[in-house]
């Protein structure tokens, strides 16, 4: 199976580059999103250390007793927060679970007062002080980031520089801590049973921080599974379902999996640390004027970012 090429690009050529590196930038991953939904980037504002001491505390989580990890899954939060435990949540056209537990940390708000029902507090680790603190740090810093990157694509999309600022500050965007378990018994399992099924995100990007292992697969345009790579440093970035109707899909939302090991490492874990950036829930998703034509007329109907979110999790089983 060949690699698929994806762009790497250097974010600080935007954030502090003259005006030929901004536009290279911004033409570079304008035009990644159009082709395969999927770019690398360097220099997004995390240390290799950060990152590693990132994946120490994730590992540690999840090595937490079930009984302990189950007292911070609260159902009702639909996932949102905290633990979500074994067989919760399913690719949007599957009747069958991932294999696979996650932590989700969701905005800290500031300077405003926002309904507790969507943005409920953060569940804290009593055990885990540094998983705490580390979870918060990095969301911040992956907000950072992708705030830059929001701005090259509204500059690649001839909007205002700003026009995602507003609409993402204090948006309800989540880092998930994700543990694809051991499968310890292969024989057993469903033969659809995967790691994590075909799906694209529900968010407007996601800022994936590596993996502890390979399995990340991407589907081309001739439908055809790729994996996907990154160099040891970088983080991947993709589009989500949220800017893919904002753009009336000019922008693909490009479908991935994480498929199982080979049978002589289904008994080791993988983790994995997304980002997805999510802008508040007032946001229109209506298709952008200048993304309809007569070759591309309008393909959805008027969304709220809250109202999509909220299908969409019904849709992948988190709320009922």
């Amino acid at each position: 199976m060949s690699k698929v090429i994806i762009p790497r690009l250097d974010l600080n050529d935007y954030v502090n580059g003259n005006d030929t590196q901004r536009k290279s930038f911004s033409d570079g991953i304008g035009k990644a999103f159009n082709e395969t939904g999927f770019v690398t980037i360097a220099n997004h504002g995390m240390s290799k250390e950060l990152m590693a001491e990132l994946y120490v505390e994730v590992k540690r989580l999840f090595d937490l007793d079930e009984s302990i990890k189950k007292k911070y899954e609260i159902v009702e939060l639909a996932g949102q927060r905290g633990y979500t435990s074994k067989g919760r949540e399913k690719a949007k056209d599957s009747n069958t679970p991932d294999l696979k537990e996650f932590w989700q940390v969701g905005q800290f708000v500031e300077g405003e007062i926002m309904s507790k029902e969507e943005y409920p507090d953060n569940i804290l680790v009593e055990e885990l002080p540094r998983f705490n603190e580390i979870t918060k740090e990095v969301f911040k810093k992956l907000e950072h980031a992708g705030s830059h990157i929001l701005k090259a694509i509204a500059v690649y999309l001839n909007l205002e520089e700003n026009y995602f600022d507003a609409k993402i500050k204090n948006g309800n965007s989540i880092l998930r801590g994700i543990h694809y378990f051991p499968i310890n018994d292969p024989d057993s399992l469903s033969p659809d049973a995967v790691r994590a099924g075909a799906h694209e995100d529900i968010n407007l990007i996601t800022l994936l921080i590596g993996a502890s292992a390979d399995g990340l697969e991407v589907l081309t345009r001739d439908g055809e599974w790729l994996p996907i790579k990154a160099h040891a440093d970088d983080i991947v970035v993709n589009v989500g379902d949220m800017l893919q109707r904002l753009t009336n899909n000019k922008l693909k939302s490009t479908t991935h999996r994480v498929v199982n090991p080979p049978r002589e490492l289904m008994g080791t874990s993988r983790y994995s640390v997304p980002f997805f950036l999510h802008p508040r829930s007032e946001m229109s998703l209506a298709c952008l004027e200048s993304c309809i034509d007569a070759e591309n007329p309008k393909a959805y109907d008027d969304y709220t970012a809250g109202q999509y979110l909220d299908e969409r999790l019904r849709e992948i089983g988190l709320k009922k």
